[in-house]
């Protein structure tokens, strides 16, 4: 998991604390950056980053 790509992409994009599923999915595309490494990324950042309407279960 590219830790430092995420974040980046995270700050670019104005994440701080909570995220949305769409959002998840647009930066995992527009970064190809795989869908659960986000997932990961958010679970143990610190402070945690929290994701909000989840669909489907896929960031779980």
């Amino acid at each position: 998991m590219d830790t430092e790509k995420i974040r980046k992409a995270f700050e670019e994009s104005g994440i701080t604390t909570q995220i949305t599923c769409p959002q998840a999915f647009k930066i995992a595309e527009e970064y190809d950056i795989p869908k659960m490494h986000i997932a990961k990324y958010c679970n143990t950042a610190d402070p945690k980053i929290k994701i909000r309407g989840c669909q489907l279960g896929c960031f779980r």
